[in-house]
């Protein structure tokens, strides 16, 4: 909020004011609800966890994080979420939904991230969910020349990055409001997306926005 209204106002505001008008207007944030957890299939594939919390990375491409979500839309009904983000710009690099959590959805989502950037040959990291140690994943990773890395069984927080922005995204667009169809959720899971890439600004990257701070880092290398 701080960043935001310096930012786009032409203000110079520290964020303990921010938070003091804040707590005057009663505006606060939306808390995060806890993620479930899913039950773990017989893995056929497994690899170590290489990235190891290390959830720093110097350039675009070189350490990417995925997962799928569960969200609901209608009376109860199911819709899952598949995205892929980049560790060193925080962006979402891929990102499909669909109607079922399947092998499909994920190597979907695989497939638009590797075509969109043909050469980055990432450490690409996730849980031991079936689709991620399936042999036909495996083999997309190690033909797209890209290193496979897991987490530990049951330790949410060697993907902390992933996790954390599915509890951002939920806070800010999922829980404060009600879908009625399939569709409009979808058109809100794309209208969010886009806004977190180029309009949300983040204190970690230097007050920028995930492509905002790509561009810049890749202009100061250059």
């Amino acid at each position: 909020m701080t960043i935001k209204l310096n930012r786009e106002h032409n203000l110079t505001v520290n964020h303990k004011r921010i938070y003091r008008l804040m707590k005057i207007l009663q505006l606060q944030s939306i808390c995060r609800r806890k993620r479930r957890r899913y039950v773990q299939a017989t893995p056929e594939i497994t690899a170590g966890n290489i990235l190891n919390r290390e959830f720093t990375a110097t350039h675009f491409g070189e350490k990417w994080l995925t997962d799928v979500t569960e969200m609901k839309y209608g009376s109860g009904r199911k819709a899952y979420l598949s995205a892929i983000l980049d560790l060193g710009d925080k962006s979402i690099v891929a990102f499909v939904l669909g109607h079922s959590n399947n092998n499909e959805l994920v190597f979907k989502t695989f497939n638009i991230a590797h075509k969109e950037y043909p050469d980055a040959t990432p450490l690409f990291h996730s849980d031991r969910g079936f689709q991620y140690t399936s042999k036909a994943f495996h083999k997309k990773i190690i033909d797209a020349g890209m290193t496979q890395s897991m987490s530990r069984v049951s330790r949410c927080i060697d993907n902390g990055p992933m996790e954390a922005f599915w509890g951002m995204m939920k806070s800010e667009m999922y829980y404060i409001k009600k879908f009625s169809s399939y569709d409009e959720l979808e058109a809100s899971v794309s209208e969010y997306i886009d806004y977190y890439n180029n309009h949300r600004y983040q204190k970690r990257l230097s007050g920028m926005t995930p492509i905002e701070y790509r561009r810049y880092r890749s202009h100061t290398a250059a």
